[in-house]
């Protein structure tokens, strides 16, 4: 989202962290606002990505690190309090989607893979070989929102062994849609719910959420850009409790108004209501349209 950087701060000499460098557009905007002597640390668990983000930041070497490895790790090399502002861009990118041989597309044949790390084991034909039907149809509606979850779990678990490309699964499912036009393909939420499941997408979320509000420094922002409703609730809910000036016991799951402990805000909303991208970017790039930003600030800390 073209917002995401004015809304990231970035100034001359700041320091800054790209947790999902992908292709290194961001990122490369990030070195060009902070310069001469900006600091940025980048990382991606997508080995290809890494590569062509190298590439692309080469002019400002010396500037960045560059790291294969999950946003979730962020706490584990980069120092805690130490940043300006930390950028989230989530979801899958569009060298990703257009590289047939990673699997994630619906209309392109490729392997059942759909792994953004491909030095992990599960891969997408795992899950449909392997989970039952109940639990592929609690899957494809659960991360994907797939009103006919049940009706393609049951094609799918007939097809058991057969479906080896992205093309086949595809064609299953459009060949189970109970029809009707659309503007997207039929097989899009279940290859999103398959591609979240083998990444575990939400998890890395909520880890990756407390790593980098943990790198932050008083006045350093979050910018998370999400595209998917199960994300954005996350973001939500993490921004809604440190904003609160009270905390709740460990091993208490409720708000129970008697238990709670005064505390000093840890955060703030720059804007209490997520910010979605322009008509213009919607026309230039048709994937941002589901695009959801949300920033946030960290609070000092009051004795």
């Amino acid at each position: 989202m073209a917002e995401a950087l004015e809304m990231l701060k970035t100034f001359p000499g700041g320091r800054y962290a790209d947790g999902t460098v992908g292709g290194g557009g961001h990122a490369e905007g990030i070195l060009r606002m902070s310069a001469p002597d900006g600091w940025l640390f980048a990382c991606d668990r997508d080995g290809d990505a890494i590569e062509e983000s190298r590439k692309r930041l080469g002019a400002y070497e010396g500037r960045f690190e560059l790291r294969r490895c999950n946003f979730s790790e962020l706490g584990a090399w980069v120092p805690r309090g130490g940043l300006d502002g930390v950028l989230l861009d989530l979801g899958v990118s569009s060298p990703q989607l257009d590289w047939a041989h990673r699997g994630f597309s619906v209309n392109k044949e490729g392997p059942l893979d759909m792994r953004q790390d491909d030095r992990q084991v599960l891969k997408a034909v795992d899950i449909l070989e392997h989970w039952d039907e109940r639990e592929l149809s609690k899957l494809f509606f659960e991360l994907g929102g797939e009103r006919h979850a049940r009706r393609y779990a049951k094609a799918i678990s007939q097809r058991r062994g057969t479906l080896k490309t992205t093309m086949q699964l595809s064609q299953l499912i459009e060949r189970s849609s109970p029809g009707g036009w659309s503007p997207i393909h039929p097989a899009t939420k279940v290859f999103q719910a398959l591609r979240m499941a083998v990444n575990d997408e939400l998890g890395s979320l909520e880890r990756g959420l407390t790593a980098a509000w943990d790198c932050l420094r008083p006045g350093g922002r979050l910018v998370v850009i999400t595209f998917h409703s199960g994300e954005d609730r996350l973001v939500k809910l993490f921004g809604r409790r440190l904003e609160k000036d009270y905390e709740i016991p460990a091993g208490i799951t409720q708000d129970v108004p008697e238990l709670r402990r005064p505390r000093s805000p840890e955060s703030r909303w720059v804007s209490r209501k997520a910010i979605q991208p322009s008509a213009e970017e919607v026309e230039e790039n048709l994937r941002s349209r589901s695009a959801q930003m949300r920033v946030m600030e960290k609070m000092p800390h009051k004795n």
